[in-house]
């Protein structure tokens, strides 16, 4: 099979990889790959993408991708977690049936607590109902469960903080009040951010892939409805992306024209490096996805160790604080703020590993 080799052990082992583990079960049609970063902090834990990969090497690129900024992300929020993601190849429309995410569940079980498994594109709280059938190793579930409740709340609270340090550090006050921002994908996250900057009386423009709910959202909200494709093009103070990763890349960065980078997608930049240096040539601010993403993750961390909602939306505003400091640092270390975030993140790692020797 492709994804065997040497290929895949050289990038585990450029980017620091401890494990990659595969299930494939004909019977119930179940071909899934767990990616586990670092588990210097804590388990590994990550949400459940189901998608129809063109490739398993697609796969596997993903969840090596996916679970590195999840170390990352438990890092610098300050959580006792290590990185890692799940992915299921199929189409969660067509293929996804109780049976499939029970034996995923058993899949899990067999890691030993090794992955804690959460929800990502193409997996429901009712999903993690079904795991929860088969092992314990799950975070994000519904408050009837005893869970955490919807983390998507605290996903788009933490966006909302990340804006508010940008827009301070930018213009030396937070207030949104008349800032022009585009919200790129109004799924649930991308909604209630919407809600939450309309709250501030900020001036928000929505594209998504799906007209129709471009439409409804820009209605309910009051926003102005814009161009999906184009919508990194805008004028605006702040181009936030809650869609797909991969949109802030060498092709699009030369023609856009805000201030600020700052949304609730994963894996933001294609090319980091070639991309960064271009947001730094155009005097575009970048926060780190890792960084000002990280709510649904911190909801999740509060859920497994028993804290209340209180706690959880302490975590969560620190991401303003945690988002300013890493501005500063970028500008003090003359660095991109993507470079000092992951630097922050690293050293932390690297201090708690000296506890553990």
């Amino acid at each position: 099979m492709e994804v065997y080799n040497s290929s895949v052990f050289e990038k585990m082992g450029l980017s620091g990889h401890q494990n990659l583990f595969f299930c494939h079960d004909q019977a119930v049609g179940l071909q899934a790959i767990v990616a586990i970063h670092d588990t210097t902090l804590g388990p590994a834990i990550g949400g459940v993408r189901m998608l129809p990969y063109e490739s398993v090497s697609d796969a596997v690129e993903d969840a090596l991708r996916l679970s590195q900024a999840i170390t990352y992300k438990a890092s610098i929020a300050g959580l006792n977690l290590g990185g890692g993601s799940a992915i299921i190849i199929g189409n969660n429309r067509l293929d996804k049936t109780e049976v499939l995410m029970r034996r995923f569940g058993q899949f899990i079980e067999g890691l030993n607590g090794n992955f804690i498994a959460s929800t990502d594109i193409g997996t429901t709280q009712k999903d993690l109902e079904y795991m929860l059938s088969e092992t314990n190793y799950v975070a994000g579930l519904p408050a009837s469960l005893n869970g955490g409740g919807d983390t998507t709340v605290f996903a788009a609270r933490g966006v909302f903080y990340g804006i508010k340090a940008a827009i301070k550090e930018l213009y030396g006050d937070d207030s949104l009040a008349g800032r022009k921002i585009a919200v790129q994908g109004v799924g649930s996250v991308g909604e209630q951010l919407v809600g939450m900057l309309r709250a501030e009386n900020a001036r928000v423009y929505v594209s998504d892939m799906t007209e129709e709910r471009k439409m409804k959202i820009a209605a309910k909200y009051k926003a102005e409805p814009i161009t999906y494709s184009t919508s990194f093009e805008l004028d605006a103070d702040v181009y936030a992306p809650c869609a797909l990763g991969g949109t802030v890349n060498p092709d699009t960065v030369p023609r856009m024209r805000c201030k600020i980078i700052a949304g609730s997608a994963n894996n933001q930049l294609k090319d980091e490096e070639a991309t960064n240096r271009l947001l730094k040539e155009h005097n575009i601010l970048y926060t780190p996805d890792f960084l000002i993403n990280a709510g649904a993750l911190i909801s999740c961390y509060s859920e497994l160790e028993g804290y209340g909602s209180d706690r959880t939306e302490s975590l969560v505003k620190n991401i303003y604080n945690a988002t300013r400091h890493v501005i500063q640092k970028s500008v003090e270390d003359e660095i991109t703020t993507y470079e000092a975030a992951k630097q922050l993140a690293e050293k932390r790692i690297f201090d708690i590993k000296k506890l553990k020797r």
